[in-house]
C-alpha cells in the first residue's frame, strides 16, 4: 500500500473527519468568545472597577531601548522588543477561558438533556425455578 493511499484511508476515517470539523468549529467559536470577552465584557468590568483596561496592566522587565520614543503602552513596548510581564493580558485570557468553558458546559448539558433516554428494558420474566422456590417458601410459612 502506497503512502498516498494509506494517508487517504487514514484521513477519510469518520473519527478523523469529525475531529477536523470540531477543530475548525472550535477555532471559530474561540474567536467569537474572544471578541465577547475583549469587546463586551472587559470594558464593562473595566468601567465597574474605575475605567481601567486590563490589557494595559504589565511590568517592564527591562528598560526600553535608548532610541525608543513611542508611548509606554503594551503594544508599543512589545513592538520595540521590551520584555513585559503582562499580567493584565493573562487576566483577560483566563476570563476568556472561563467563559468558553461555561458555554461548552451549558451546550453539553443541553445536548444531553435533548437526547432521548433509551426506553428501559422490560424486566426479564422470573425463571420457573425461582417461581417454584417461592411457592415452596410460601407453603412452608403456612
Amino acid at each position: 500500500m502506497g503512502f498516498a493511499s494509506e494517508f487517504k484511508e487514514f484521513a477519510m476515517k469518520g473519527n478523523v473527519v469529525d475531529l477536523a470539523v470540531g477543530v475548525i468549529i472550535g477555532a471559530a467559536f474561540g474567536k467569537i468568545v474572544d471578541s465577547i470577552v475583549k469587546d463586551l465584557i472587559m470594558p464593562i468590568v473595566g468601567k465597574l472597577i474605575g475605567g481601567l483596561d486590563f490589557s494595559s496592566y504589565f511590568v517592564m522587565l527591562s528598560n526600553p531601548p535608548a532610541d525608543f520614543k513611542g508611548p509606554m503602552t503594551y503594544e508599543a513596548l512589545t513592538k520595540a522588543g521590551v520584555p513585559l510581564f503582562a499580567y493584565g493580558n493573562f487576566i483577560t485570557v483566563a476570563l476568556n477561558f472561563m467563559i468558553l468553558a461555561f458555554i461548552i458546559f451549558m451546550m453539553v448539558k443541553q445536548i444531553n438533556r435533548l437526547k432521548k433516554n433509551a426506553p428501559a428494558a422490560p424486566p426479564a420474566p422470573t425463571p420457573e425455578d425461582v417461581m417454584l422456590l417461592r411457592e415452596i417458601r410460601d407453603s412452608l410459612k403456612k
